[in-house]
């Protein structure tokens, strides 16, 4: 009988390469935990006697529970909370969505929108073949399709993607002129400047790891925000899930971070992050010492 211990380590060699095909094919890092867990599941019900190619094997098994998940109904998906340094960098016009998608470990929200165009098979074989390089027999098998067939299904996937329409989102200069102009309005007090960045039906979800609050309209938030000041004055611009954010940092310790939806120059929606434990597992203390 196969060490347990033993194909445990071998399932953590494979663990980061793994979690890489995860998050891109579903666009969620928390999702991607949740396939590797099954996956893990199965290796260690199966052992690895039978298995002459093991990293093969797990990319598969990774792959179908992907495929699966994307063909579950679909819930509500939770923020990922991918935080990064708001660098102002120009973007192509014209960039190849597979080179987008392996810049990182973080895919783009206006990327896995255009992903969320195509079907899951779709998705599965342009992912895994024109960014992880898979063979389309392997792409095949995981997909029950023929290697023909897989081959059409990244066809078809590359040129829908390509001429995907990028959703409509403010631009880099915009959105920090509205962050900005809120965390000065936050940390002044100043409750009509923080009514003109809002939108009168704006809500704040905040999730504080004990609890978690809403709170809806836009006078409401900005009297919350006023209460907030302090950490306004301690805020540093972020990108989370390529979106505005800002990241609050007390005594050298990030505390929380804030996500923006912008619609027409108004804060529509307020995303906050204030539990300890998840922001240590996301590492946003690393990423913030890191911004410029």
């Amino acid at each position: 009988m196969t060490d347990r211990r033993f194909l445990a380590r071998r399932f953590d060699t494979e663990r980061p390469r793994l979690r890489a095909i995860a998050t891109k094919l579903l666009g969620s890092s928390a999702d991607a935990d949740d396939a590797l867990q099954e996956a893990w599941l199965r290796l260690d019900r199966s052992g690895d006697e039978a298995i002459e190619n093991l990293p093969a094997w797990l990319t598969t098994v990774v792959s179908r529970v992907s495929l699966d998940m994307l063909r579950a109904p679909r819930r509500t998906r939770e923020h990922s909370w991918q935080v990064e340094p708001w660098r102002d960098e120009p973007v192509s016009a014209n960039p190849d969505p597979a080179e987008l998608v392996a810049q990182s470990d973080q895919v783009s929200v206006a990327l896995l929108i255009l992903l969320e165009t195509l079907s899951p098979a779709e998705r599965i074989a342009f992912v895994l073949h024109d960014v992880f390089d898979q063979p389309f027999d392997q792409i095949a098998a995981v997909l029950d399709r023929t290697p023909d067939a897989a081959r059409q299904l990244a066809s078809r996937a590359r040129r829908r993607v390509r001429g995907a329409a990028e959703p409509a989102r403010p631009s880099s200069e915009r959105g920090r002129r509205i962050v900005e102009a809120w965390l000065a309005a936050a940390q002044d007090g100043n409750i009509a400047a923080l009514l003109s960045v809002l939108d009168d039906g704006a809500v704040l979800h905040a999730d504080y790891g004990t609890t978690k609050q809403i709170v809806d309209g836009a006078h409401a938030i900005a009297e919350q925000a006023v209460l907030s000041g302090r950490l306004a004055a301690h805020s540093t611009p972020v990108l989370i899930d390529g979106r505005p954010g800002v990241a609050a940092v007390m005594g050298s310790r990030v505390v929380s971070i804030m996500a923006f939806d912008i619609e027409d120059d108004r804060i529509v929606r307020l995303h906050v992050l204030a539990d300890p434990d998840r922001l240590d597992a996301l590492g946003v203390q690393e990423i913030v010492d890191m911004a410029p």
